[in-house]
């Protein structure tokens, strides 16, 4: 096998993930995102069982990074924060997918 051929089957370093996404409770965030057009906190927060705080900081750091839009509103006298992935935090998401993709089905088989 040439070694441009090994280099084509071989899987991604792991610094090719993106960090910010691979963090479990952030990757839990975007996953229930990318299947939605937006949500609301409550939402996340009933979802991925997180306490406010924690749910809060994944956010700030997710919208800081660009991955997504907090929107902040009321409806009627009730506040409510409406989040969604943005164009680059989809894409982000998906790469993020595609890459562990690789990197699981390049991984040698175990012993049984």
């Amino acid at each position: 096998m040439s070694r441009k051929d090994r280099k084509r089957h071989e899987s991604p370093p792991i610094t090719d993930v993106d960090r910010i996404i691979h963090e479990p409770s952030r990757y839990l965030i975007m996953a229930y995102l990318y299947v939605v057009e937006s949500a609301d906190f409550l939402f996340l927060l009933r979802q991925t069982g997180l306490t406010k705080g924690n749910l809060s900081s994944h956010l700030g750091r997710l919208e800081k990074s660009g991955y997504v839009d907090i929107k902040k509103r009321f409806s009627g006298k009730i506040p409510q924060t409406l989040l969604k992935l943005t164009r680059e935090g989809r894409t982000a998401f998906e790469a993020y997918r595609n890459n562990m993709k690789r990197a699981l089905a390049n991984l040698p088989r175990g012993e049984k």
